[in-house]
């Protein structure tokens, strides 16, 4: 069994990126397939123009292991309660199950609830069965179905 680390999260740096970039290229994630350093430099820089968007890192050791973004959107329904989405989770490969994603998300919760969000949600692919179950620990209940359409054709 793998022992649980603490892990500092914070919002990530441009100059952490080609790490992050890195925990994208995993094959759960996009197999390799990621964003130039550039391009993801003026995307990271965009969504910190945005208010309530982040991309966070959670860092062990000087090392990022981790990362998430959170949007708090806030809505016209509900009362105007905010809401929060978690986009683009994940952990290092060899560092998953040591409590890194929990850590995460719980600061996602966290955060969410300090911005008075009435819900927090997230998507995650329908091939990803250990994901589910991960999300389902943490208190997330499958709500509704998710959809998409793609808009534009891959390269």
């Amino acid at each position: 069994m793998l022992s649980i680390v603490e892990v500092e999260i914070r919002e990530a740096l441009v100059g952490d990126l080609p790490h992050i970039l890195s925990l994208y290229s995993q094959p759960e994630m996009d197999d390799g397939m990621v964003l130039p350093l550039e391009q993801a430099e003026g995307i990271l820089n965009r969504i910190k123009s945005y208010p309530d968007y982040n991309v966070y890192a959670a860092v062990y050791k000087q090392e990022i292991v981790g990362t998430f973004a959170l949007l708090i959107m806030d809505n016209l329904a509900h009362m105007g309660a905010p809401s929060g989405i978690v986009e683009d989770v994940a952990v290092k490969r060899g560092m998953q199950g040591m409590g890194i994603g929990r850590q995460m998300m719980g600061f996602a919760m966290n955060v969410c609830r300090g911005k008075g969000c009435y819900k927090l949600v997230l998507s995650s692919n329908m091939k990803r069965e250990k994901a589910h179950l991960f999300y389902e620990k943490l208190g997330f209940e499958k709500h509704g179905y998710s959809y998409w359409v793609g808009l534009k054709e891959q390269r």
